[in-house]
């Protein structure tokens, strides 16, 4: 009988191959729900709307995404994980052949609403698997690498799909994309974690009512709050913003475009495995991932407001500044939460925090539009994310206490489940 390697670099490595398709299957999320931003443009004069109502036909998805994030939360926790990320990447990559066949505002409408309910599942299961499968020191770098795929997602889609879409047109690509999506699946059910993890199989009793009284869970979700209102202002309006507001051609538009979230995800990786050297090496895991937060936040803050007054000569300068804070203050959200909820309510607190940091995809969508009808420009909408980022960063630091488990287990300890979460 083979006996379990205790080496620090154990769990990481026998999880790497279902960390690397929880990474491609986040990346595939973004993909096909930053896509539409894609073809805003060209969408606005097909379907002849305003710029309004692009912005509740681009925010549609959060509707649905963000109100299930109140249910899965629950279905991750009590049923097998592997089956329902499973069953919600059919649904999405389902949503995303639809919305190439079907026309019209409303049956797109329909489509971006469907596309929500399924990627509602991808981050509190990833969050389930990871507070179950790796300890701390391996969860910032583990958590960085999924958020990798969200931010090369964009990359990846707004350069190829864009160059595709202005060769092919929009509906095959995104058919294509849909339809290829589909081989994750067979790889997942080959691959998947298995097993109870590092911690006991136990059966959580904790409510929705033991998350919702903890002040850290308010704290972090303040700070998710901010982080996800940059991250949705870019994946939703930046192609829009460099084309009609910058000038960029239908061809120059996905290069820029894909730079920009080449350098928000390598920052985004990079900080994850910084973060956990450091935490290795013993230093406080509170006072490191705080840091890294902060810092985040403030260089995205101050680079906003750069970008908000840039002349056509420096833009694009201050845009990848704003790139490297939203890679930074990105890497950790989800990692505060394994660490503050524990293995076994893992999935209910990433769950409950997504859900209510994701109105601000519903807010931001919606009210960059409205912002972009009344003054043909982007720079107010910029300066309110420059501001909100300001209020994340310090929710973070002040909102969320001392890095530790805060929900008790009904059956005991957890081995080695809060590896270094001490101050």
């Amino acid at each position: 009988m083979t006996r379990p390697d205790h080496r620090p670099e154990a769990h990481l490595r026998i999880f790497a191959p279902a960390l690397v398709l929880l990474g491609l299957a986040i990346f595939i999320n973004y993909i096909d729900r930053g896509n539409l931003s894609i073809v805003a443009s060209t969408l606005k004069d097909e379907l002849h709307i305003s710029a309004t109502k692009l912005g509740v036909l681009l925010g549609a998805f959060f509707y649905t995404y963000t109100a299930m994030q109140f249910v899965v939360g629950w279905l991750v926790d009590r049923f097998y994980v592997n089956y329902v990320l499973a069953a919600g990447f059919l649904l999405w990559s389902a949503a995303t052949i639809g919305t190439g066949i079907f026309h019209g505002f409303i049956l797109l409408l329909i489509m971006r609403l469907i596309l929500g309910i399924g990627e509602s599942v991808a981050f509190p299961s990833c969050s389930k698997m990871l507070a179950r499968h790796l300890p701390e020191h391996h969860r910032g770098f583990a958590n960085a690498a999924i958020s990798f795929g969200l931010k090369s997602g964009p990359a990846v889609g707004t350069l190829g799909a864009g160059l595709a879409i202005a060769k092919y047109g929009w509906r095959p690509v995104f058919i294509a994309m849909g339809l290829i999506s589909l081989l994750w699946l067979p790889a997942w059910a080959k691959w998947m974690p298995r097993g109870p993890g590092v911690a006991r199989p136990v059966t959580a009793r904790t409510g929705y009512r033991d998350i919702l009284t903890q002040r850290s869970f308010w704290g972090a979700s303040a700070g998710h709050f901010a982080s996800n209102y940059l991250l949705y202002l870019s994946v939703t309006w930046l192609p829009f913003y460099l084309q009609r507001e910058r000038h960029l051609s239908p061809h120059t538009m996905p290069i820029v475009a894909s730079l920009y979230f080449v350098v928000d995800a390598v920052s985004c990786l990079t900080t994850g495995a910084v973060a956990d050297h450091f935490i290795r090496r013993g230093h406080s895991t509170t006072r490191v991932r705080k840091t890294a937060m902060a810092l985040g936040h403030t260089t995205a803050a101050i680079a906003l407001t750069g970008l908000a007054f840039a002349s056509s000569d420096h833009y694009m300068a201050w845009m990848f500044v704003v790139g490297v804070g939203s890679g930074m203050s990105s890497a950790g959200v989800f990692a505060f939460a394994q660490t503050l909820a524990g293995p076994e309510t893992a999935g209910r607190w990433a769950a409950l925090q997504n859900g209510f940091a994701n109105f601000a995809g519903i807010l931001g969508a919606t009210l960059t539009g409205y912002i972009v009808d009344k003054t043909a420009h982007f720079a107010g909408a910029f300066e309110i994310t420059a501001a909100i980022m300001l209020l994340g960063g310090i929710a973070w630091v002040f909102g969320v206490g001392r890095l530790e488990q805060k929900i008790s287990s009904p059956a005991g300890d957890f081995a080695d489940a809060n590896i270094a979460c001490a101050e």
